[in-house]
């Protein structure tokens, strides 16, 4: 079954959604976006009586439990207000007297709240729904993990999306691939838009309010700030917050790149196990992963090196220290940091199929490789990212080799800049970016 070129057009602007985001940012309303991940959450609320939900400072977390449906009508309190944090320490019991659906936003500050949350769902099965939020990934916080143990589902919000900033439906592109269903030859009516000014600004949903490119910049160095002065410090010791910039700093010029830890703790002069911790604490607040290799042997897989990227490509571009578009047009990054933006909507998407698609990337000892490789149960599809807006034979080279390796993969796609989406082979497709970010 072949897709319509009507069906994968993502080109059009819902001008009536950006024309009321604009007006509720002017009106001083907090501006809300839907997400893609909301229908999950429901659902799961419908189903689970704790579910937890996170992912890194400013996502948007908190913006999307007070307004979307049915979440907006439970009693909500915060850990960021001190009389709710008292209340859950002295009496976390009361925080849900006479509600039984009830929202616990940074949920990470209050841990002792757990176990009564843990003793309320025991003890009335099917009485109590929770829904739990948090700038840490609460799977790697120990008192969570063993409170919750088998009653909670856990959800990851990551920054916005193209497609969401453009009030467009999830694309469907990917699960379409995976099921064999191919998009149909054409041409888009639009190029896809030039990446460097998103590149510049980032996805956090703030970001989408400003307009000047230095109100982004300031934004930025206050995020930065407030993360290392206040974020780390609740789930790690760092000893050094000038050597934990360092590393980071390193980090970001790597994005998109093939991870050597040993390279890291040498340019930054510190030790292997003080960085290896360092990339753990990032990776618990949701700023950054690593991606491992795709391998026949899953037993093998975790033995090569991950490939380093960050949740938001415009934190590594800022990091990195390119601001100005002229000096990030000309960085020897740039590919690099294109691809941290495939990455981030790769990552939302592989998110939102049930269960969660796996993430990797695909390299050889003789160099050939492929960008991204996306796995889901015995399924798999190679991704392979170029910036180019005319897209050739050679530069499916990778994918070619990918599928002569592994001929089980369902195929490949070759995301480019162009307008065209045509069939290379049988098994591989070039399409716009576009139609992935929505």
């Amino acid at each position: 079954m072949e897709l319509t070129l009507r069906d994968v057009r993502r080109q059009g602007r819902l001008g009536c959604v950006i024309i009321q985001v604009v007006n509720r940012f002017h009106s001083g309303q907090p501006v809300y976006y839907q997400r893609w991940l909301t229908p999950l959450l429901q659902a799961a609320c419908e189903t689970h009586p704790i579910v937890v939900l996170t992912g890194a400072r400013q996502v948007g977390k908190s913006t999307l439990l007070q307004r979307a449906e049915p979440f907006c009508h439970w009693r909500y309190h915060t850990m960021d207000d001190f009389d709710a944090l008292s209340q859950a320490r002295e009496h976390p019991a009361s925080l849900w007297a006479g509600a039984y659906e009830v929202v616990v936003d940074e949920v990470q500050k209050a841990p002792e709240l757990l176990m009564s949350i843990k003793r309320a769902v025991d003890a009335h099965p099917g009485h109590y729904r929770f829904l739990l939020s948090g700038s840490a990934n609460l799977l790697r916080m120990k008192s969570v993990s063993e409170s919750l143990a088998g009653r909670a589902v856990y959800l990851v919000l990551d920054p916005l999306t193209l497609g969401e900033w453009h009030g467009q439906p999830a694309p469907t592109l990917l699960s379409d691939v995976l099921d064999g269903r191919w998009p149909e030859e054409g041409v888009l009516p639009e190029t896809p838009p030039d990446p460097i000014p998103f590149l510049r600004r980032g996805f956090m949903p703030a970001l989408f309010g400003l307009a000047r490119p230095e109100d982004h910049l300031r934004w930025w160095e206050g995020y930065v700030a407030t993360y290392l002065e206040r974020d780390i410090r609740q789930v790690s010791q760092v000893e050094s917050l000038v050597d934990f910039r360092r590393v980071m700093v390193l980090l970001a010029l790597r994005s998109g790149q093939l991870l050597n830890q040993s390279e890291v703790a040498r340019d930054a002069g510190l030790s292997q196990p003080t960085v290896h911790r360092y990339l753990n604490v990032l990776e618990a607040t949701h700023l950054f992963e690593r991606v491992p290799p795709y391998m026949s042997s899953r037993t093998t897989r975790l033995l090569k090196s991950p490939r380093a990227f960050w949740s938001d490509a415009g934190l590594a571009v800022f990091l990195a220290g390119y601001f100005s578009a002229d000096e990030l047009s000309k960085a020897r990054e740039l590919g690099a940091f294109f691809e941290t933006m495939i990455y981030q909507h790769l990552r939302v998407i592989c998110g939102l199929l049930t269960p969660r698609a796996k993430l990797h990337f695909w390299r050889t000892q003789s160099g050939s490789e492929v960008d991204f490789v996306v796995e889901h149960g015995r399924r798999a599809v190679g991704i392979e990212v170029k910036m180019t807006d005319a897209p050739a034979y050679r530069h499916a080279a990778g994918l070619f080799k990918f599928l002569e390796q592994h001929p089980q993969a369902v195929g490949g796609i070759l995301l480019h800049g162009g307008r065209h989406i045509q069939r290379l082979d049988e098994k591989i497709i070039a399409v716009p970016w576009s139609l992935l970010t929505g």
